[in-house]
């Protein structure tokens, strides 16, 4: 028997009903310039975009769809002085208004630095409060370069606890961005790894939101992300008219800021854009190129999607999923953990839940 929907449950806010909802939210000072970085650079269609921080100056001074303010009566809009523990008790007081945000979304990005006070504070409560309204939550977080020597150990911390709060965590080490972009200025750099984070959420929502040709729907999604544990996320393309599956799988595999090893990997969630010149052929061996080192009994779920500004051009956008967490956790980040004496009963649940791109 066919289910008729009344109208205004079938559009909300303009909404097309049946469409995985999408939220993207900066939180704390790297967060939020990032949330203005991405708003400048454009291309996140359909996705809802949330600043939110303790530091009111901070926040009027970026761009950003939504903005906001926490922990008002404790920090008087002044930030937390580079105290977590400021920063958890300012998403505390607002867990309220916080939920509101995530009410209704399917798949919440979550992008902030640790190692500060409001990021590294905030970030596990709103994340945790994401959860609790249904959302799938990914974490994107900046981890402080070598020579930030007190920040690093925030950091770990806070990626710590985010860890038990977050279906996957994806650590983006700043000390890359010195061999990847040394020599841009400072606000050139920190573009190139929001391009990429913008690359990621948006491939991530067209694989989900619009029809493809072989299409990946936000249950598949949801399968691979609730039984993911360590995962590995691959963005790869090229403009070559000859071996393009080669060319993108080898662009996917050696970009600087995303360098992974995950073999063995027991899942695999894989979307590929291309133009009306992309064959089935082509698509295939792409799949079979990336999952050639996967585990015998992995479950591959992959999509493909035309659109004319493609032709002659062919992009792929990857999770991996269930890879053993040597392949993956940063040998200097995991060294710093073992000196902070940060170990917990949990860790192997901690460890087992953070993506680093190393």
């Amino acid at each position: 028997m066919a289910v008729e929907y009344p109208a205004d449950e079938m559009m909300e806010k303009g909404e097309l009903f049946g469409v995985p909802r999408i939220a993207v939210v900066g939180v704390g000072g790297a967060g939020n310039n990032s949330m203005d970085r991405l708003e400048r650079l454009g291309g996140l269609q359909n996705v809802e975009r949330v600043a939110i921080n303790t530091d009111k100056l901070h926040l009027d001074s970026i761009r950003c769809e939504k903005k906001v303010l926490i922990g008002k009566s404790l920090t008087h809009g002044l930030g937390t002085g580079g105290s977590p523990e400021i920063g958890r008790k300012a998403a505390e007081l607002d867990r309220e208004n916080l939920k509101e945000i995530f009410r209704g979304k399917h798949f919440v990005f979550l992008t902030a630095g640790m190692g500060g006070g409001t990021g590294t504070g905030a970030s596990p409560v709103i994340a945790e409060l994401a959860k609790q309204m249904g959302a799938i939550v990914v974490a994107m977080v900046s981890f402080p370069f070598e020579a930030e020597r007190i920040r690093r150990k925030k950091a770990i911390e806070g990626i710590m606890e985010l860890s038990r709060v977050t279906d996957t965590v994806i650590v983006l080490e700043n000390d890359k961005l010195i061999k990847y972009a040394g020599n841009l200025p400072v606000n050139d750099a920190f573009k190139a790894m929001d391009m990429l984070i913008a690359t990621t959420i948006q491939g991530i929502s067209e694989t989900i939101t619009q029809p493809s040709l072989v299409n990946i729907d936000f249950a598949d999604l949801k399968a691979i992300m609730d039984e993911g544990g360590v995962a590995v996320m691959l963005v790869g393309e090229t403009s070559k008219a000859e071996n393009k599956p080669e060319a993108v799988v080898e662009d996917a595999l050696n970009h600087p800021l995303l360098e992974a090893d995950y073999r063995g990997a027991k899942g695999a969630l894989i979307h590929i854009t291309g133009g009306s010149d992309l064959t089935m052929k082509e698509t295939n061996d792409i799949v079979e190129l990336l999952t050639y080192e996967l585990s015998s009994d992995a479950n591959v779920i992959w999509g493909a999607r035309i659109k004319k500004e493609y032709d002659g051009r062919v992009k792929v956008v990857a999770i991996m999923t269930g890879v053993e967490p040597r392949w993956v956790f940063s040998s200097k980040i995991y060294e710093e953990h073992e000196r902070n004496k940060i170990v917990r009963s949990d860790t192997e649940r901690g460890i087992a839940d953070i993506i680093i791109y190393r």
